[in-house]
């Protein structure tokens, strides 16, 4: 009898989540969240997660290298961001609804340092990423309906995380600016002992020691 009634409770659980929350109604199969550094200050993320409208948690949606420029012979210029940042190394982020809000993790290999950040993605954004705009791509010479379904976002030394919306041939929308705080336990959660996941590269170390770390352009 009380397996019965589990059996019960349990699908009507499932049919209250599958009528409260269903799948993501999305124009397009997934959005994606790209990651990407300044010239030479080299990133590694720890963790980045996705929060969607349906408050489902998408853990560790990115992890790993954060796209980056290191031009040679120092010829790279890391200070401010571009007008136009690229989508970053980065996934689709699969099954999603769209996002509410993204939490970042990342050791800062130019300090070195380890910080986090919570970025509320606003409602203006979120609805910019259902429209379907008419624009032009230079890479193959078509004009096709594009989706700002891209969100980037730009760590830099200090902790600061800057985040755009894009799409494949669209131009990026300025979303937020997020000032991050120190992870006290340091890289890994304080399981690495204080090591770091990776040296610094020749080019960012040189470039860093001859100019230092433009701390307030970013």
């Amino acid at each position: 009898m009380n397996s019965v009634k589990a059996l019960v409770s349990l699908g009507l659980l499932l049919c209250l989540s599958g009528c409260t929350y269903g799948g993501p109604r999305l124009p397009y199969d997934s959005w994606r969240l790209g990651l990407l550094a300044p010239d030479y200050m080299e990133v590694w993320i720890e963790s980045a997660d996705a929060v969607d409208v349906q408050d489902r948690v998408f853990r560790r949606a990115m992890s790993g290298v954060a796209a980056i420029q290191k031009p040679k012979n120092l010829k790279g210029d890391p200070r401010g961001w571009p007008e136009e940042p690229g989508d970053g190394a980065g996934k689709q982020v699969l099954g999603a609804d769209l996002p509410r809000l993204l939490y970042v993790r990342w050791q800062s290999l130019a300090e070195p340092q380890t910080y986090e950040a919570y970025i509320v993605i606003p409602e203006e954004t979120r609805k910019a990423m259902l429209v379907g705009e008419k624009a032009y791509c230079r890479a193959d010479g078509q004009w096709i309906t594009d989706y700002r379904n891209m969100l980037s976002i730009g760590l830099a030394p200090g902790g600061v995380a800057r985040v755009w919306l894009m799409g494949q041939c669209l131009s990026a929308l300025d979303v937020a600016r997020v000032q991050g705080t120190v992870v006290k336990l340091g890289p890994d959660g304080g399981q690495s002992g204080g090591r770091y996941a990776l040296p610094l590269e020749p080019q960012s170390q040189e470039y860093i020691e001859r100019y230092g770390i433009p701390y307030d352009s970013w």
